[in-house]
C-alpha cells in the first residue's frame, strides 16, 4: 500500500481513483500526475513499482499543494474574511451558507446542530 504526501492510497483500486483519496487532487489532477509520470492510469495501486511510486511523490510535492499546506491556506483565507469583516466572512461566522443559497427552506445542515427529540415514555 503505497503512502503519497502522508496518505496511504487504497488497495485494489486504479492509480488514477486512488490518488484522489489525497485532499486537494480531484480526477483531473490524477490524470495530469499520471500523464508527466507517464504511468498507465489502469494500473492498480498495488502494482506500482518503487520507483513509480517515488515519481509521484516527487511531482506532487514539488507542484502541488496538497493536504495539511492547503487545508492551512483555505483556513487562513476564511479567517482573513472573517477579520476585514466582509459579507461572506460575516456568513462565516454565524455558520450560514456562504455563496447565496436559500436559507427559508434548505441550509438545515449550515444552519443548525442537529437536535434529538425527546424520547417518550411508555406507560
Amino acid at each position: 500500500m503505497p503512502r503519497i504526501a502522508g496518505v496511504d492510497l487504497p488497495r485494489n483500486k486504479r492509480i488514477e481513483i486512488a490518488l484522489t483519496h489525497i485532499y486537494g487532487i480531484g480526477i483531473r489532477t490524477s490524470q495530469q500526475i499520471l500523464k508527466k509520470t507517464k504511468i498507465d492510469p489502469d494500473t492498480s495501486s498495488d502494482e506500482l513499482s518503487d520507483e513509480q511510486v517515488k515519481r509521484i511523490r516527487d511531482l506532487i510535492s514539488d507542484e502541488y499543494k496538497v493536504e495539511g499546506n492547503l487545508r492551512t491556506e483555505v483556513q487562513m483565507n476564511i479567517k482573513r474574511l472573517i477579520d476585514i469583516g466582509c459579507y461572506r466572512g460575516m456568513r462565516h461566522k454565524r455558520g450560514l451558507p456562504v455563496r447565496g443559497q436559500n436559507t427559508r427552506n434548505n441550509a438545515h445542515t449550515r444552519r443548525s446542530k442537529r437536535r434529538t427529540s425527546p424520547s417518550k415514555k411508555k406507560g
